[in-house]
């Protein structure tokens, strides 16, 4: 008897990438659906106008879990693995199951630890408005 996998068409996103954030317009045509979900992990501010994620970190990250559209799952996860900086290093893809048990894809970040501002809250939108 073989098990099938599931392709990963999900992506949980917790800072520019949300609805009405600066880089909404590169995920949002591949949207079909979303709900709000959270990850473990740990949030920060890089003082650059995003966040940061360190989802191997004691903590709670809130955010979305994004559906893609499977047919252009490939495209869709090129392009933000580019405009992330998974290609320079600066960001990466990693799996991670979320709080209600999905398996998505997340970015973690990659850079320079020095001077990031904790987020105790691990929410990037109530930061940014208070």
């Amino acid at each position: 008897m073989s098990k099938q996998c599931r392709v990963v068409d999900e992506v949980f996103c917790y800072g520019t990438l949300l609805p009405g954030e600066q880089r909404w317009p590169f995920l949002a045509p591949f949207v079909l659906g979303h709900e709000p979900d959270q990850v473990s992990g740990r949030l920060y501010d890089t003082g650059l106008g995003y966040p940061a994620a360190l989802f191997d970190r004691v903590g709670i990250i809130h955010g979305v879990r994004f559906r893609l559209e499977s047919k252009r799952l490939s495209e869709a996860l090129t392009l933000l693995d580019e405009i992330e900086g998974a290609v320079e290093g600066l960001y990466h893809r990693v799996f991670l199951v979320t709080a209600m048990g999905f398996g998505v894809h997340a970015y973690q970040y990659g850079g320079d630890l020095t001077g990031l501002i904790d987020l105790p809250n691990g929410n990037w939108l109530t930061h940014q408005r208070s």
